[in-house]
């Protein structure tokens, strides 16, 4: 996947400076004019040398504006703009704090009063499109003060929690961009032949965020869609012959049901997918419709494509650890998750302890990408992270042998809704809200193409009254559609365990029907 060029290589191990903030004048300095990014429709396209300069024309106007330090939240519409913007902010000197425009109003609020934002961009200081047309970049001076360092914080990417409100994950720029250099000198043993990626993910997640990132590292041209649609999404794969699709479990499963096996997908080598754990009977399928080798007389495909299912975290700066379908034929055994290089993988009991191969316990991560802590939250850090910087995951699983993990399931009251991690007790907090609720359990219900959606099982005040679509229409006012439940209960008790507790098991019967 593209080629690098082995001085300006010799100079990134030697500096070992590379932040978010200088990363595009390096991209420029490595691919030149090369494709960085088309968008569809009438979106950016732009080379890596436009690229940068769009970032270093950005980040002038911005040094103006903003103090070193001050977060500035980019609200701008889902594209590759939030990562350019992202880049430009920290070559400014501040912290950028991307949010999804599938956030409401009130969550967006949250996240300027929590990070305490200088200043919301809802869109570019600068034409984004005119300045990237420029034929050469203006770095900013070696020695600007306001250039971060590798180990400083450069975005906040927020998360919901289990204590309801939204947490900024603080995220380095040695998390975020420190493996590129390992990354291209992958890409230097490739041959130089021409690779696409399509992505239909939002770049405010970091699923999307980090994909775009590693893309560009490789030296790959993105495709982005910046509204996922399944058949666009077939159509631009089949005309533009994309060689790499990222997407989640979700966006799959639509795909298939668009027609997905009637199409001509052959030109793909990987598929992959995060942010949800991916079926193995969907990743196979999707293997035998991409290909491995082109025969360029024959116009015909050898083999199957590899398919990656990858694992991460907010908090963990994106994938840490990944499920590889080799191409080829299916092997006989059932692929497991490995950590990425650069992270470290423990199993442990409730106590912190670890446990014995086999055993199911909590997944533990600690690495380079991990996340230094939540913003302003101390209490909320200490309760992720112990003190060497090992994260609680919430996840359950089981060491195997040879270094490989098994998932057996959640320890998170957390709802896995289209590749977003939907908490419960955020979305029960909205609820319980409104004037006519007592209290409300938020559960997850199986959906064939989004995995879980949210549903809401509702205790009311006496004699109080309100319909199921007042409800959904309260908790729309106040949280992102995506944790919106699609489902409401009213029962007039809820069923509860020995400390009171709610037995939320108990309560998925009721949305049987």
């Amino acid at each position: 996947m593209g080629f690098v060029n082995w001085r300006i290589l010799g100079g990134l191990r030697r500096q070992g400076d590379l932040t978010l903030g200088n990363l595009f004048d390096r991209l420029a300095e490595e691919y030149g004019d090369r494709r960085m990014v088309e968008e569809a429709g009438d979106g950016l396209n732009l080379t890596f040398r436009q690229g940068a300069q769009a970032v270093s024309s950005c980040a002038e106007v911005l040094r103006s504006k903003i103090a070193p330090g001050d977060r500035v939240v980019v609200g701008v519409p889902n594209g590759y703009a939030i990562l350019l913007l992202c880049a430009a902010i920290t070559r400014a000197g501040g912290v950028a704090v991307p949010v999804n425009p599938k956030m409401s109003d009130a969550e967006i609020d949250h996240v300027v009063e929590d990070s305490a934002a200088s200043m919301v961009l809802r869109e570019p200081p600068v034409d984004v499109s005119d300045v990237g047309r420029a034929s050469h970049p203006h770095p900013l001076p070696d020695d600007a003060p306001s250039l971060a360092r590798p180990e400083d914080v450069a975005v906040l990417f927020y998360t919901s929690g289990t204590t309801g409100k939204p947490k900024g994950a603080e995220l380095t720029h040695r998390g975020l961009v420190g493996a590129l250099s390992g990354l291209m000198r992958a890409g230097a043993l490739l041959s130089p032949v021409r690779q696409e990626a399509l992505s239909g993910l939002p770049v405010a997640h970091i699923a999307g965020f980090s994909a775009l990132v590693q893309m560009a590292g490789l030296g790959v041209s993105a495709y982005l869609l910046p509204h996922f649609w399944p058949d666009d999404a077939l159509d631009a794969i089949e005309s533009r012959r994309v060689t790499i699709v990222i997407g989640v479990p979700a966006m799959f499963r639509m795909m298939l049901e668009a027609g997905a096996e009637k199409r001509d997908l052959r030109s793909v080598r990987l598929w992959s997918s995060g942010a949800d754990v991916m079926p193995d009977d969907l990743a196979r399928t999707f293997q035998r419709l991409g290909g491995s080798v082109t025969l360029p007389l024959l116009h015909s495909t050898v083999g199957q494509a590899a398919f990656v299912d990858g694992y991460g975290m907010v908090e963990l700066g994106g994938g840490v650890a990944t499920r590889l379908f080799p191409p080829g034929p299916p092997l006989p055994i059932k692929p497991m998750v490995r950590a990425m290089p650069g992270n470290k993988l423990r199993v442990v009991d409730d106590e912190g302890h670890d446990v014995r191969r086999g055993q199911v316990g909590e997944l533990m991560v600690k690495g380079r990408s991990t996340m230094r802590g939540y913003h302003g939250q101390a209490d909320e850090t200490a309760a992720a992270m112990d003190q060497e910087g090992w994260l609680r995951t919430g996840d359950l699983v089981r060491q195997r042998w040879g270094g490989f993990f098994e998932f057996a399931g959640r320890k998170k009251d957390v709802i896995k809704h289209g590749g977003y991690s939907v908490f419960a007790v955020e979305v029960e907090q909205a609820l319980r809200e409104h004037p006519a609720v007592t209290e409300a359990a938020v559960i997850g219900i199986p959906d064939s193409r989004k995995g879980e959606i949210p549903a809401a099982v509702v205790l009311l005040e006496p004699g109080a009254q309100v319909a199921e679509e007042e409800l959904i229409g309260w908790a729309r006012e106040r949280l992102a559609d995506y944790k919106v439940p699609r489902q409401v209960r009213f029962v007039d008790e809820l069923p509860r365990t020995g400390t009171e507790k709610v037995r939320k098991a108990s309560l998925k019967d009721l949305f049987q029907a």
